[in-house]
């Protein structure tokens, strides 16, 4: 049996409520941008993932099911009964577990810059990268994850935030991070993604590398209540590059729905 372990958690505004579920390596604070958007109309709770940030660790292995478990327990010790689930990266793949474990307490998902559906090559790309990272650790793909994170202007305009992102990823828990990301690499929730019956949004960047729109294309399709929209010019950390678009988009999702809320 999954053991939900304490995460630390944030609450800001008032209304609906809606979780919000971050990447591998990040912390809750990635969303602040997003939730400046969305607190004057909803109740958002943003919290670090087992392992990460202030929220309790463990030594049991990591997996999709135990990060919903703790999801579930979150939602259930601030006595939520229903609510928006909102994931980025990893996330996304956590929001939809927990919406195929707990439908009953799901208004509605958005996925952001998230995977299914790897071809056989990018998923022997993607076991290759975690080889990489057990061998050499953070330093030997940081590098390399920077250049997928931010566009290139981005990281030439703003140097301060990318220079905060990757101090932050050498300062993570090793194992943690090790875990996690091959959770994020070799798991595919395409098989069961049909299941998942909740209205969706399914977002990406246009240049995401890893999780980019023919990807999310797949995953639109697969779900039977999903609307797609691609973010132009972006890559995978739009949380950081674009909150503004990012958040806009929640709103209008999330409000969309407001009769049902």
């Amino acid at each position: 049996m999954v053991q939900p372990v304490r995460v630390d958690y944030q609450i800001t505004g008032e209304g609906p409520a809606v979780f919000l579920t971050h990447g591998v390596g990040a912390r809750r604070q990635v969303w602040d941008g997003v939730i400046a958007k969305l607190a004057p109309h909803f109740r958002c709770i943003s919290y670090d993932l087992r392992g990460h940030g202030s929220s309790q660790g463990t030594t049991a292995p990591l997996g999709l099911d135990e990060f919903a478990a703790d999801l579930e327990a979150l939602r259930a010790q601030l006595g939520i009964e229903q609510a928006h689930f909102i994931g980025h990266s990893l996330g996304g793949m956590i929001v939809p577990t927990y919406a195929r474990a707990h439908p009953e307490r799901v208004k509605s998902l958005a996925l952001i810059c998230t995977a299914a559906f790897r071809s056989p090559e990018a998923r022997a790309n993607s076991a290759r990268f975690v080889e990489k990272l057990y061998a050499e650790g953070m330093p030997g793909i940081l590098d390399t994850m920077l250049g997928r994170w931010f566009t290139d202007e981005f990281r030439r305009d703003h140097p301060e935030v990318v220079e905060e992102r990757k101090q932050q990823m050498l300062n993570a828990d090793p194992r943690v991070y090790r875990e996690t990301y091959k959770v994020f690499a070799t798991t595919d929730m395409g098989p069961w993604l049909h299941e998942i019956a909740a209205r969706t949004l399914v977002t990406t960047g246009e240049f995401d590398p890893g999780c980019g729109p023919a990807l999310n294309e797949q995953i639109a399709a697969a779900l039977p209540n999903a609307e797609l929209v691609i973010l132009p010019a972006l890559r995978h950390s739009v949380l950081v590059e674009a909150p503004d678009l990012v958040g806009d988009l929640l709103l209008r999702f999330l409000l969309a729905s407001a009769p049902s809320n």
